[in-house]
């Protein structure tokens, strides 16, 4: 679990309260994966990628604009050569250092990590596992072990789905076993995958008993202390599949794409500008397009960003269990 560092939750309150900009800038750091998971879109469209020098640039950029938090992800982070000089040098600027992996390859990369402080591993499954992303999970849990060996503080990610509801606890279990903490979030349609995997992947009519009794029982080991990191708050949003919260992603994480893209969030991926531009021009010239897609947006359940809204709005049920990035 993340720490609660007092100093890092003054400076992003300073951040988003008073200068009133995003804290974490989240970054795709490539277009390729080594996985081709049919609910995912992200690998579906290779382009351009930054440079490292590029990425520098931006990264010292970001420190005089106020970023305190990069997390690099998508596609495929761990890809990348240059990735223990992308997150040495993000540290070297004061930031935490966050990334997300499919974990097929932490086990030969765990040595190149040493900058990272926060380290997120989709785990969508145990015997599942293989018919939701088409390999064998063993290889993520080995990279999970090494990780845990090294020092490292793992979440496991997992994305709820047809094909997983009746493994959702024994997930939580495993996490534990794995001394890792655990977060859940409902798949995602993304417009840019065809239909039919829906068919396969999404929750139906038919499979909300299942699916609400899984989820209820989440929070039971929630409250018995199991190693889960989201909120009571959001879980029951998800049991109800239905967001019940102001968004402030927008204002809370900086999104940009591989190519340098600055956008206004996972969802709507709307481009606002590059980094090119500068990341305090772009931010205050979308001022006003960004509110609009806010106020226009029927919500979301990723849990970043759900999650972090809550606690933007200071929720205390929030406040109290949820406690990662």
């Amino acid at each position: 679990m993340a720490a609660f560092n007092p100093w890092i939750a003054a400076r992003a309150l300073l951040q988003m309260r008073v200068r009133k900009r995003p804290f974490v800038l989240s970054h795709g750091i490539n277009s390729r994966c080594n996985l081709r998971c049919p609910f995912c879109e992200y690998w579906r469209k290779p382009g351009p990628e930054m440079t490292t020098d590029a990425i520098f640039a931006m990264l010292d950029d970001a420190k005089s604009f106020g970023i305190g938090v990069y997390n690099a992800w998508t596609a495929e982070p761990l890809l990348r050569p240059d990735l223990p000089a992308i997150l040495r040098h993000a540290r070297s600027l004061g930031m935490v250092t966050s990334l997300i992996t499919n974990g097929l390859l932490l086990s030969e990369r765990v040595g190149d990590l040493s900058d990272l402080d926060l380290l997120s591993v989709s785990v969508d499954g145990i015997d599942s596992y293989r018919d939701i992303r088409g390999v064998s999970v063993e290889p993520v849990l080995a990279g999970i072990r090494a990780a845990r060996d090294a020092g490292h503080a793992v979440l496991m990610n997992c994305v709820i789905s047809r094909k997983n509801l009746s493994e959702l606890a024994d997930l939580v279990g495993l996490a534990g076993d794995l001394g890792a903490q655990i977060s859940f979030e409902p798949l995602h349609e993304a417009p840019g995958v065809e239909g039919r995997v829906w068919d396969d992947y999404g929750i139906g009519e038919e499979d909300l008993p299942a699916y609400r009794r899984s989820v209820d029982r989440l929070m039971e080991l929630k409250k018995g202390g199991g190693p889960i990191i989201n909120s009571l708050t959001y879980l029951r949003m998800v049991r109800e599949r239905k967001p019940n919260n102001s968004c402030h992603a927008p204002e809370i994480v900086l999104s940009v794409s591989s190519d340098g893209t600055v956008q206004t969030c996972r969802v709507h991926k709307e481009p606002l500008g590059h980094v090119s531009q500068g990341l305090a021009r772009v931010w205050e010239s979308s001022k006003k397009r960004r509110e609009e897609i806010v106020r226009n947006c029927e919500g979301c359940l990723f849990f970043g960003y759900v999650e972090n809204s809550l606690l933007f709005d200071f929720r205390p049920e929030v406040l109290a269990h949820y406690r990662w990035i």
